[in-house]
C-alpha cells in the first residue's frame, strides 16, 4: 500500500456537488488486484448528514481529489462510503472506491461534459477550445 496526502475533495452526489474542507486526510492506493484506493476524509460536523444520506442510501458518487501536492490536477474516483464516524465536532468518511480517470484524460472529460450539455458542431469545438486553454475544473457524473 502506498499512502498519500489528500489536499482537496470534491464529492459530486447527482446533480449535487460539495467541496469538502479537510483536516488531516489521507488517501491509500492498495496496490490490490481490482485497483482500489481508500480516501479517508477527516471533516468538521456540518457535512454529516449530507454523508449519512449516501451512506444509508448504498449509493455511489464521484469523488475529485487532489493528491500530493496541492497544485496537482485532481484525479476522479467512482466510490462508495464503507465507514462514517461521528465525533464532537468532527466526521471521518471513509470512501472505497476505482479510479475513474487519470489527469491525461482531462480533454476527454471536458468533450464528454460539453456532449452533455448539448454543444454540438461549430459550437461545440469553440467552447472546447476555450476550454482546453482555460482548464476549468470539470464535474463529472458517474456513468
Amino acid at each position: 500500500m502506498k499512502t498519500f496526502r489528500l489536499y482537496s475533495l470534491e464529492v459530486v452526489d447527482g446533480d449535487t456537488s460539495v467541496e469538502v474542507p479537510l483536516e488531516n486526510s489521507l488517501i491509500l492506493n492498495k496496490e490490490d488486484d481490482f485497483s482500489n484506493w481508500l480516501i479517508d476524509a477527516y471533516t468538521d460536523l456540518s457535512h454529516y448528514e449530507f454523508f449519512k444520506n449516501i451512506y444509508e442510501g448504498n449509493r455511489e458518487v464521484i469523488v475529485e481529489a487532489v493528491i500530493t501536492k496541492r497544485d496537482n490536477a485532481p484525479a476522479f474516483f467512482q466510490t462508495k462510503i464503507v465507514s462514517l464516524l461521528k465525533f464532537e465536532d468532527h466526521i471521518s468518511v471513509l470512501f472505497q472506491g476505482q479510479i475513474r480517470r487519470n489527469k491525461g484524460d482531462y480533454s476527454e472529460l471536458l468533450l464528454e461534459t460539453l456532449l452533455q450539455k448539448g454543444l454540438d458542431g461549430e459550437e461545440l469545438l469553440s467552447e472546447f477550445r476555450e476550454k482546453l486553454k482555460s482548464k476549468p475544473k470539470i464535474k463529472v457524473k458517474k456513468s
